[in-house]
């Protein structure tokens, strides 16, 4: 006997595209076509005393639970006679579900209690074909019905016009990150103190803060306390005057008479903690990201500096900076984020693809024009890949991108995890 369940078509009423909309119709006769058993809802078939689907044949019946609290969901099997409980160990019951795929998952039950068990776990999503073989009494007894859940079809074009992308799941590799805090600093090369040769009186000075000097260029003139003769005070290097420690009629001596930078030599000094300093090496990418987002480059640790402050322990990473002057300015903080290692996933999906249903994080499987979802046992994760290590056999296809879709039209179609 074959269970006869009204059917609440799947429709695709979704206002992110018209084409969807209007591709609706087309969904439910293309399914029609081809012979697909449609979902059911909850209210569309009978309950038994356990709330499980009672399956009728004459006057023996069979109640179908899924106990679900426990370690894991398990079926559970109820037998009745003219509505009244049947001892268990006077019937015999097999079931086989087939899954999205194709994939059957085949029970077979022994008495305990008050009702037949199996000790197969019934495994996510509870989404199947079900097919129920029962003897007692030297009768047989069968039925077939669908039990969906996390489901859907979508036609070809309605998915293109929504944007849906789908990949095959394989092998990756995840390249793991690590966030780094710090701030824009002239290289020591970069920068120089100008110094008179002998103590002495400053005579003239040609230097003023924020003046751009060349090399050579001449800065003061000094005469020397001890000769009493005067000589040139010339730049060491090419750059900016960023400070200036003596004015004309000073006295000079060991001291910086001017400080001179070269806004052009520059780069990032990054803190790291002692939790993250043995994941940092020389030679590693960092991608640097100013403040506002504005500027973002990619260089490479060219040198980890030893403790500098005894009090929290850090260490200091130098990474040089490109570009233009007004590109990355001096004192001001940046982003960063290192490359501290790469490793290999047997199995794995785009990160962006994963989506909440119910308690878990699931990808949407395709299977040709069908979306299902699949619960996902999660392992290390990336911003692009995260390792996949159940719930998804290597080489399905997979929503990408429109995913939200898929999950819009199964929020619609009322194909809701029930039993």
């Amino acid at each position: 006997m074959r269970a006869n369940i009204p059917w609440r078509p799947v429709r695709l009423c979704t206002a992110l595209a018209l084409a969807l909309a209007v591709s609706a119709c087309g969904d439910r006769a293309e399914k029609a076509a081809e012979g697909e058993e449609p979902a059911t809802a909850a209210a569309d078939y009978e309950r038994g005393p356990h709330r499980g689907r009672m399956l009728r044949d004459g006057d023996f019946a069979l109640e179908i639970t899924l106990y679900e609290e426990g370690p894991a969901p398990l079926f559970r099997l109820y037998p009745y006679m003219k509505d009244k409980p049947l001892d268990p160990k006077d019937v015999r019951v097999a079931i086989e579900l087939r899954r999205l795929g194709p994939k059957i998952d085949k029970f077979t039950f022994t008495p305990e209690a008050d009702y037949l068990a199996s000790p197969a776990i019934v495994h996510e999503p509870h989404s199947f074909d079900v097919s129920v073989t029962a003897r007692e009494g030297g009768r047989s007894h069968a039925w077939s019905y669908a039990s969906y859940e996390g489901r859907t079809t979508i036609s070809p074009d309605a998915a293109r016009a929504g944007g849906v992308t789908t990949a095959r799941a394989g092998s990756a590799i995840l390249g793991e990150s690590l966030p780094l805090n710090g701030r824009v600093e002239i290289t020591p090369e970069g920068k120089s103190d100008v110094i008179a040769r002998y103590p002495g009186r400053v005579m003239s000075m040609n230097a003023e803060l924020g003046q751009r000097v060349r090399r050579g260029q001449v800065l003061a003139r000094v005469e020397s306390s001890e000769s009493l003769q005067t000589y040139s005070v010339t730049a060491p290097i090419a750059g900016v005057i960023v400070e200036k420690n003596v004015t004309v009629g000073g006295i000079t001596g060991a001291e910086a008479m001017l400080v001179i930078a070269d806004p052009t030599r520059l780069h990032a000094e990054f803190f790291l903690y002692p939790r993250d300093a043995e994941r940092v090496r020389v030679g590693q990418p960092v991608e640097i990201t100013s403040l506002a987002g504005d500027h973002r480059l990619v260089s490479r640790i060219e040198a980890i500096l030893p403790t500098a402050d005894l009090t929290n322990q850090t260490l200091v990473a130098h990474v040089p900076l490109t570009g233009p002057a007004e590109t990355w300015r001096p004192g001001l903080g940046v982003k960063g984020t290192a490359s501290v290692g790469a490793t290999p996933a047997a199995l794995a999906v785009h990160t962006k693809a994963i989506q909440p249903f119910r308690d878990f994080e699931v990808v949407y499987q395709k299977v040709g024009n069908t979306y299902e979802v699949r619960m996902l046992e999660i392992g290390r994760r990336t911003p692009e890949w995260t390792e996949v290590l159940g719930g998804l056999d290597p080489g399905a296809e997979y929503v990408v991108d429109g995913a939200f879709l898929i999950r819009a039209d199964i929020d619609k179609s009322g194909a809701s995890h029930d039993h």
